[in-house]
């Protein structure tokens, strides 16, 4: 029977799609290719890629108005967040779970993206 493997890409729309790739390569460290966009490579993440449909009425996107969030794998939170913080990025918080630790910030379009290094 067919199935599902993976998540294949995370699209969204930007108003300025140059300037954004360009905040992910020079603030993140994304690898954005000449087609403007990154490749990640699944072996060296975390052992499985989330998909979670959230309510409507969700606090957990605040204080992004968007309709999503990005959850980025990181292998290092602190020396990940200590490198954030020297570029000027405001970390909106942290929490520390059984299964991994996580962090927040907003992109400049106001995506939230949540950092997740696995357990």
């Amino acid at each position: 029977m067919a199935r599902i493997t993976g998540v294949g890409g995370i699209f969204f729309r930007s108003s300025d799609p140059k300037a954004l790739s360009a905040w992910y390569r020079d603030t993140l460290g994304l690898p954005i290719e000449d087609w403007g966009g990154a490749l990640l490579n699944g072996n060296s993440g975390p052992p499985h890629v989330v998909w979670s449909p959230f309510s409507a009425g969700t606090d957990h996107f605040k204080p992004s108005t968007r309709e999503f969030m990005i959850n980025l794998a990181v292998d290092d939170m602190d020396a990940f967040l200590a490198m954030l913080t020297a570029k000027g990025v405001q970390i909106l918080g942290r929490d520390d779970q059984t299964y991994g630790k996580f962090a927040w910030i907003v992109d400049p379009d106001g995506t939230k993206i949540e950092f997740w290094q696995p357990a």
